[in-house]
């Protein structure tokens, strides 16, 4: 397939590519087209189905500080104005308007109003995330523990240290002994490299404005301060769409189809070919073999930074070219657990159906299992599970690298080793498990090590295209949240309308504040 005409192209059906193409279709006349590598809308914001219960990879909360991503999620979704199916079984009352037309029981595309729980799991026990200064955590402690933080944390704010590393980064805000409870193991799961190694930019960027004295400050002032006063450090309540996030950007592909976009799916870019310091054309495979050329005017990549600029057909400068082909990737797979019940008990103040525990997901701080974290889909939304009432729908997330020894474990393998883990933390029992299923994911965690330390000559290097605006969180090999990807996209064709910088592309998620900070 040859296409004469100049085209906008897209590269990703991810929240940035969808975004991109929804705002260049809004403000320009433009139709873009979208090409996807796999058979999926939205990314790693997909909602996998199995057997009727979905699967939301990740865990993505839709809330944001920018109120044009609101704008664009609420003229996809309207939010519910009646109470939904767990909030009906258990009695609740709130001061939503009942609605007919955004009752989460008649009508599919609506958000629901979430709260917000996640705790750390960590000694068998509970405890707030981020930890907080109450009597519990002082108790799930111990007094040793206790001591030991509090004197940790103390010399931590005399001793500053120069920070080099993302220890260094949790250790100024902490303290050494909180750092090593609950930071040190858990950073190394994820990123399978110990935080000593680990630039701190990406604590700068998922961390920001956290620190133990966020904390202290929060417990002493915040009974004498009015409660619409109330800076809270992480937010109480969030937007889910009701089947998951997959199900908004499957909305969000038709619109853009309807309004004249084109999305190709199943489609792997294999050659970027230039003219100048322009992209003129690029070359795409279909799961055929076939080749398809499209010429383009503008390109907007959310593929990863290493496939990108190995697809140049060009002559790259060895530095940039080596840089950008080992910048360094996480993996990820989710088991996902059908299961009668859960072996522990909601003690908590919320109420919840069956009287599961109340946390949309779970740190996993135990050093004698791989788990990283279990999402609890039931508090996500009640119509993830198919059988909500009777079954607790579970999704235990691994961190690893493609082709390591967990990524190559057969599924079968991979459900028997991660149901014992789960069992040995003491919150299932593996005759309460009725189903299962293994999902991997491609380069889910562009990661702060090795290769990225240089990483400015490529991004240098990608603005002297003067056609190609990359975007996303793969795209710029950067940790954003779902939110900021839309922002880049949103950017990028600022950026292309106006003819202007690339600037405000890359410095989408670079403030200082915490990114769930209201």
């Amino acid at each position: 397939m040859n296409n004469e005409q100049e085209n906008i192209i897209i590269i990703g059906a991810g929240p940035a590519g969808l975004s991109c193409a929804y705002y260049l279709l809004k403000y320009t006349d433009f139709k873009p087209i979208i090409i996807e590598a796999s058979e999926f809308i939205g990314g790693i914001s997909r909602t996998h189905n199995y057997n009727g219960n979905r699967i939301d990879l990740g865990g993505h909360r839709f809330f944001t500080k920018s109120e044009e991503v609101m704008r664009l999620w609420q003229e996809i979704f309207p939010v519910q104005q009646a109470l939904s199916k767990d909030e009906l079984i258990l009695g609740l009352q709130n001061n939503l308007n009942v609605s007919e037309n955004l009752n989460p029981e008649i009508s599919d595309n609506i958000f629901l109003k979430r709260r917000r729980i996640s705790r750390i799991y960590f000694m068998k026990k509970f405890f707030d995330y981020p930890v907080s200064f109450k009597l519990q955590t002082f108790v799930n402690l111990g007094l040793i523990n206790v001591l030991k933080s509090g004197i940790g944390f103390i010399i931590a704010g005399v001793h500053k240290r120069r920070e080099n590393s993302l220890e260094d980064f949790y250790i100024n805000r902490f303290g050494k002994n909180l750092y090593k409870m609950f930071f040190e193991n858990y950073t190394e799961k994820v990123w399978g490299i110990h935080p000593s190694k680990i630039s701190p930019e990406w604590g700068s960027q998922r961390v920001k404005g956290l620190s133990l004295t966020t904390v202290i400050k929060n417990a002493l002032f915040k009974p004498f301060i009015k409660k619409e006063k109330i800076e809270t450090s992480l937010i109480e309540e969030f937007l889910y769409p009701k089947k998951g996030p997959g199900q908004l950007y499957e909305q969000m592909a038709e619109i853009i189809k309807n309004k004249g976009g084109c999305i190709i799916l199943n489609n792997t870019v294999k050659k970027i070919n230039f003219q100048g310091n322009n992209i003129s054309s690029i070359v795409t495979e279909d799961n055929n073999g076939e080749k398809h050329n499209y010429k383009c005017k503008a390109v907007f990549s959310s593929m990863p930074v290493k496939d990108l600029i190995n697809s140049f057909n060009k002559e790259i400068d060895s530095k940039i070219k080596d840089t950008a082909l080992n910048l360094p990737y996480r993996d990820f797979m989710t088991a996902g657990l059908l299961v009668k019940k859960m072996a522990v008990r909601n003690t908590t103040k919320y109420k919840t159906v069956g009287n599961i525990i109340p946390d949309c997901w779970i740190y996993i701080q135990e050093r004698d299992v791989k788990l990283g974290r279990v999402q609890v889909f039931n508090n996500w939304s009640p119509y993830m599970v198919k059988d909500f009432e009777h079954t607790v729908w579970l999704g235990l997330e691994y961190f690893c690298k493609e082709n390591d020894e967990l990524w190559s474990m057969n599924d079968d393998d991979f459900i028997r080793m991660a149901s014992n883990e789960l069992e040995k933390t003491g919150l299932i029992n593996k005759n309460d498990i009725l189903d299962s299923t293994v999902i991997r994911v491609k380069k889910a965690y562009p990661a702060y090590f090795g290769a990225y330390k240089d990483f400015n000559i490529v991004k240098e290097y990608l603005n002297t295209i003067e056609n190609l605006y990359c975007i996303g969180r793969n795209g710029q090999h950067r940790y954003n949240n779902m939110d900021h990807s839309i922002l880049t996209g949103f950017e990028a064709v600022k950026s292309f309308i106006n003819n202007s910088s690339k600037e405000n592309i890359w410095s989408v998620n670079t403030e200082n504040e915490y990114h769930e900070k209201k």
